[in-house]
């Protein structure tokens, strides 16, 4: 990254607006003392992020020497910054982001709401390697009562590769484009998250257990998640027919699967008789 490319004022803006919008008490500071402006003082930023307050207060006011990466990591955690808010602090300071350790796996409250909200519909939250975070009332019909599986058991893209060759998911060609497309997000997750070891771990084992996750995996394939319709022969709800949609949640990089009916279908039917019952 070329370090001319840094754009002071628009550094010293970011910087100014995100330190304004904290309250004391988010950073663990006393809360009582009267203060003119919102936000932190400049020497509370200072003070949190390890450097002196005439050196922040020289950035803060687009002057001064090109802020390093340890500085800019070091401003990111004072100011509590999202992961998309630390990105574009070290695209505007003309530095490469660093890497992200690994998928997120936190399930905030606003994503388990509309999990719990989608009373008729089967739905359940995966990270970016596919590991199962959450699920509704439905979507155990699907997936079974993750409750009583181990944490680390809990992965689509296992269970996928764990149904033996001659299994008749693996004649289904639309199961099998779902299959191709979840490998290749994994391939994406693999390769932003290289320091996460349960990526690693999982990669590592099915190559070693399952040659057709081996050979979809030397294809190198990159795929954009459609919709795929799954026609289900479930042994308790009888032939269902949905389409199951992958959407992407930008901000933690993890992704809701829903499994969706179409209006006035016999599925939309079981769903909903399954609503009433599991809420009753």
């Amino acid at each position: 990254m070329d370090r001319n490319c840094l754009r002071r004022d628009e550094l010293a803006a970011f910087l100014r607006s995100r330190r304004a919008r904290l309250r004391p008490a988010e950073v663990g500071l006393p809360d009582g003392v009267r203060r003119r402006t919102p936000g932190l003082r400049r020497q509370e930023v200072a003070q949190l992020a390890g450097m002196s307050v005439d050196y922040y207060i020289r950035i803060e006011q687009g002057r001064g020497p090109h802020p390093s990466r340890q500085v800019l990591s070091a401003l990111a955690r004072a100011l509590l910054l999202s992961r998309d808010e630390r990105e574009y602090l070290f695209r505007v300071a003309g530095e490469s982001p660093p890497l992200t350790a690994g998928p997120s796996r936190e399930v905030t409250p606003g994503l388990r709401h509309l999990l719990d909200a989608m009373t008729e519909t089967p739905a359940y939250l995966v990270d970016a390697a596919y590991h199962v975070l959450a699920w509704n009332r439905l979507a155990t019909y699907f997936v079974g009562d993750l409750a009583t599986v181990p944490t680390t058991d809990r992965n689509m893209i296992r269970w996928m590769f764990r149904r033996p060759a001659e299994d008749r998911y693996w004649t289904d060609p639309d199961l099998i484009r779902f299959v191709r497309a979840s490998v290749a997000d994994l391939r994406a997750a693999y390769g932003r998250y290289p320091g996460d070891r349960a990526v690693q771990q999982l990669v590592t084992e099915l190559l070693g257990t399952s040659p057709r996750f081996a050979q979809l995996w030397a294809e190198h394939d990159v795929a954009e998640r459609r919709p795929v319709v799954k026609r289900v022969p479930h042994p308790e709800l009888g032939p269902l027919e949905f389409e199951c949609r992958v959407l992407h949640v930008q901000e933690t990089d993890q992704r809701m699967i829903v499994y969706v009916p179409e209006p006035g279908s016999p599925t939309q039917a079981v769903f909903r008789r399954l609503a009433e019952r599991v809420g009753s």
